[in-house]
């Protein structure tokens, strides 16, 4: 059974979570993440990467009859979810979340590793998992604070509270809202907008940005040089540099 619908049209990849009733997280729809994003990653048509879901739900957390089983094996396969993220988060091309609903747990990691987190101002935003007795454990509780600050990220993941989208957008969590009514219109016309931007380079600074963070200046400083003599090389920069002495709008290619 497929639960993720692939769309692509002018160079905009639209991926819909269908997965009844609450598009919960379990290893078939991990395993299909893992096999649709890096084809997606790699195809020289798609520009940008879209991932919402249908109904009332983006993505409502891990699947709770799966995770009832607490054996070591079955989180193991649970928590490939990180990679899915991280193939997200490395992506050469921009990725944008739309949070058509609510957003949960798993779902609110997953929209942490996209580079545009819009909302519909309907849905809601939290990490639950401690009245679980869990605790944000696939990405969470370690991207949260890194956006958020640790004090504010570590309240969030032990109160568990449901956000509404405005009190998300407050704290820094979503960087839009948009009206329930024309979102799906909304998103397509900002991710167009982002399509026609230099999404090579977009890719280069966030995999730049990524490497070095963790590095000291020096090492960051390596990472980055390494990735501008890359956009250098590229048909962007050439385009980007030449229409601005011409005088007119750049057409870049995503190259």
């Amino acid at each position: 059974m497929t639960f993720l619908n692939v769309d692509v049209a002018a160079g905009v990849a639209t991926v819909v979570i269908d997965r009844p009733p609450a598009n919960a997280v379990n290893p078939a729809l991990i395993e299909e993440f893992l096999t649709v994003v890096p084809a997606l990653a790699d195809d020289p048509s798609v520009r940008v990467i879209v991932l919402t879901g249908v109904g009332r739900f983006f993505i409502a957390g891990a699947d709770i009859a799966v995770m009832r089983d607490l054996s070591l094996a079955n989180h193991v396969r649970m928590r490939r979810w990180i990679e899915v993220q991280r193939l997200l988060e490395l992506a050469p091309k921009p990725v944008i979340a739309a949070l058509n609903g609510h957003t949960l747990g798993g779902g609110a990691e997953l929209s942490l590793a996209c580079d545009l987190r819009l909302a519909a101002e309907s849905a809601t935003v939290g990490f639950p998992e401690m009245q679980l007795g869990l605790f944000p454990g696939a990405g969470g509780s370690q991207r949260l604070p890194r956006l958020l600050g640790l004090h504010r990220a570590r309240l969030l993941m032990i109160e568990g509270r449901r956000l509404s989208a405005a009190e998300a957008l407050s704290l820094g969590l979503i960087d839009e809202v948009l009206p329930d009514a024309g979102f799906a219109e909304a998103v397509a016309a900002r991710a167009a907008a982002w399509a026609a931007k230099p999404t090579a380079t977009i890719g280069l600074l966030k995999t730049s940005m990524l490497k070095g963070a963790p590095l000291d200046m020096e090492g960051a400083m390596a990472v980055e040089w390494e990735a501008v003599q890359q956009v250098l090389a590229g048909e962007d920069a050439a385009e980007g540099l030449q229409s601005f002495l011409d005088k007119r709008k750049p057409v870049f290619r995503g190259k």
